[in-house]
């Protein structure tokens, strides 16, 4: 059987106050154009190891074709590929440990975590191991330098239960391809402390799983300890750029997803990406109308809507993902993310009626994952929602995407919508595989260079001469 497509919808993009048809239909031979050189030349470039020029340093083309290379060497190699051995890790974590710690920070957490919030049970972490399949829990630290919350799961992680399950065991895996990132560091040094403490030295080689690359601190570490499982972040592959590496699929996999469909959604997309026309492709779609509105209407605010609580972190994914590969040169568009309909009753009077700068995205998703919830009839109606009693909240929840859009478009408030079937692994796969493609097009198309992060990586420079010039914090 078939699984279906994400969609994605110009709604108000083309009416009044957004962008003509004749606009983007002039853009899309430049954005064929870029989307053909994304192949023809820059993963060509990085698969044969070439020569690239300085302007176009770093290449991390890595990802485009990521699933595809990760899905064939599972076909070819099965148990000894790296789809293989991430299952069989997964597998002794989940069924030795009930409470699992990812230490990372950016695209080093934030797509595992964006997987579980979108396809975990809702509150995951509160319900008993049995209604979890038998999963551990699973919490991020590691990407902040908040002393209370960290304080705060260690308190946690350090409860005396004999009763809970697997005898309260933990594990760490940590993500830093360096191991130099001043938070994660700090919160390794803490949990394995910790971790050393409550179950001795001798068990961190059993439950500290590093994610890192071939050398370097994080290396060295796992070396010194011996840990038995550990994984490679794949060259020319950036952070915010690896959810489907082991970054991504380790976490993903502990959880208990089906990352064999997560990589088959992100594959789909690759393929769509590749053949569909520019008016019939949806990233190039994406990114044409996104860009013509901010560079002919000075649209440069893009808030991603997502009306679902679970897509939250997809939304702080996305964020990330944009304004470290686009925010260059004194150029970009602002992301934002907003939940609705939770925040129709905050932002939404800025959006409708505030400065004409922003560009509504929505995310739907067509189908609740669990069983839909009816309004119901009451005794008394004191509510007055008796008439709507054969109503479900998906039904709900579509009234209000309507309305809402209904509402931006009379104020010529330009919107698009980007639908999920489902919020599931194959779904998932594809609106990530999609924003990350959108993203390295949009560059290219602005003449920014959408690898690497010059700017964050001044900070950390700043940071640590700050921290290691021996004066005194004030």
């Amino acid at each position: 059987m078939s699984l279906p497509l994400i969609t994605f919808n110009f709604d108000g993009s083309l009416m009044e106050g957004g962008i003509t048809a004749s606009e983007l239909d002039a853009l899309y031979p430049q954005l064929e154009q870029i989307r053909d050189g994304m192949y023809q030349q820059d993963l060509r470039e990085f698969h044969e190891g070439a020569e690239v020029a300085a302007d176009r340093q770093p290449l991390d083309a890595g990802f485009m074709d990521l699933p595809d290379r990760m899905l064939a060497g599972y076909d070819e190699q099965r148990e000894s590929s790296e789809i293989g051995r991430i299952l069989e890790t997964a597998r002794r974590i989940r069924e030795s440990v009930d409470r699992v710690v990812v230490l990372g920070i950016g695209g080093s957490y934030m797509g595992a975590r964006a997987l579980m919030d979108a396809c975990c049970e809702p509150y995951y972490n509160e319900l008993p191991r049995a209604d979890r399949g038998g999963r551990p829990r699973m919490y991020f630290e590691g990407n902040n330098l908040d002393n209370d919350a960290m304080q705060g799961l260690l308190h946690l992680l350090r409860q005396d239960d004999s009763s809970a399950p697997l005898g309260g065991r933990w594990a760490i895996v940590v993500i830093s391809k360096s191991g130099g990132t001043i938070e994660t560091a700090v919160a390794l040094r803490q949990f394995v402390g910790e971790l050393e403490r409550q179950f001795g030295r001798d068990s961190l080689a059993e439950l500290v799983i590093p994610v890192t690359g071939p050398a370097g601190k994080l290396a060295d570490f796992a070396d010194a300890i011996g840990c038995r499982d550990r994984f490679l972040v794949p060259e020319g592959v950036g952070g915010r750029f690896s959810v489907f590496s082991p970054v991504g699929l380790l976490p993903a996999s502990i959880l208990g997803l089906d990352i064999m469909a997560l990589l088959r959604g992100a594959w789909l997309m690759n393929g769509h990406f590749q053949s569909a026309a520019g008016g019939e492709n949806m990233v190039l779609n994406y990114v044409g109308v996104n860009h013509l509105l901010e560079t002919l209407r000075n649209i440069d605010v893009r808030v991603l809507s997502v009306w679902s609580k679970s897509l939250e972190t997809l939304g702080l994914w996305y964020d990330q993902l944009f304004a470290e590969s686009v925010g260059k040169q004194e150029r970009g568009a602002t992301p934002l993310t907003a939940v609705n309909t939770r925040d129709l009753h905050s932002r939404t009077q800025q959006h409708q009626e505030g400065v004409r700068n922003k560009v509504m995205n929505n995310v739907a998703v067509a189908r609740p994952r669990c069983d839909e919830l009816m309004v119901g009839m009451q005794d008394g109606d004191y509510d007055k929602l008796n008439e709507l009693a054969d109503k479900s909240l998906p039904e709900l929840m579509q009234a209000a995407i309507d309305g809402t859009n209904e509402a931006y478009h009379s104020d010529a408030r330009p919107t698009t919508t980007i639908t999920l079937p489902q919020t599931s692994e194959h779904a998932m796969g594809q609106v990530m595989q999609m924003l990350m493609l959108a993203t390295v097009a949009e560059g290219r198309l602005l003449g920014i260079n959408p690898y690497g992060q010059p700017g964050v990586e001044q900070y950390k420079q700043n940071m640590n001469r700050i921290l290691r010039s021996g004066q005194p914090i004030q």
